[in-house]
């Protein structure tokens, strides 16, 4: 993009007129394209990342957040290097929390059991923002994983409390303990999708359990098969 044809707002910073194209696109239906408008104003905002380690990139940003002074260019750049942080939510959902595996066996109870997590995961997500609000600390360094340990040894003795004060005592300690516990800060960290533990030798029970079939040397399971030593002799 030319940002010498764009109403510039900054340094690599402009607003752009979009024009609907002639040919029609692939996964929108002859009305839904009908709707499009003809034209739309969006804003470019370039920058370059650089990583330690790693070679800069050149990004360009499109947004329909037009105005400059509601929504500075900075903070759309750090918004953008936050989008990580989805993935890492999803992350806490399924192998935190254990959300990997649906153990209902109807629709029915698996729509239950998907928002009794997500239930438990908006409130430990209230629990992290009351802390960050109450001692002035950055959300990114309260551990998710901190905070559901905390909140579990706590919860016993706040609901074996005798009065409201000593609740609310016991509430006040739980978020100083998470505001005292911060992860280190540790920029642009990798995230990589790898799993620590190794998986055990056994093969999958894909079987009825009175129709499966066990292989005698457990030692030498290999994905359901055992593996081939080498002869001694």
């Amino acid at each position: 993009m030319d940002f010498r044809k764009a109403r510039r707002l900054g340094k690599n910073d402009g607003l752009f007129v979009w024009t609907k194209g002639s040919q029609q696109s692939q996964i929108l239906s002859p009305d839904e394209w009908a709707l499009l408008p003809a034209q739309i104003t969006v804003r470019l905002v370039r920058f370059t990342t650089a990583i330690r380690g790693f070679r800069n990139r050149r990004i360009t940003l499109v947004t329909t957040l037009l105005d400059p002074s509601l929504y500075p260019a900075e903070e759309l750049v750090a918004l953008y290097a936050r989008r990580w942080r989805l993935e890492l939510c999803l992350r806490d959902l399924k192998t935190t929390m254990g959300l990997e595996e649906l153990r209902g066996k109807t629709p029915d109870m698996a729509e239950k059991e998907l928002l009794a997590y997500l239930v438990a995961h908006n409130l430990v997500r209230c629990l992290i923002a009351e802390v960050v609000a109450g001692h002035q600390v950055e959300l990114e360094r309260v551990s998710f994983k901190g905070s559901i340990d905390a909140l579990r040894q706590f919860s016993d003795a706040i609901s074996r409390a005798r009065s409201r004060k000593m609740r609310g005592q016991l509430w006040r300690d739980l978020l100083l303990t998470l505001a005292r516990d911060l992860v280190p800060h540790r920029p642009n960290r990798t995230e990589p999708r790898a799993v620590k533990r190794r998986p055990k030798p056994y093969p999958l029970l894909n079987k009825p359990r009175r129709k499966f079939v066990e292989i005698s040397h457990r030692s030498r399971y290999w994905k359901g098969r055992p593996r081939k030593y080498r002869s001694l002799n």
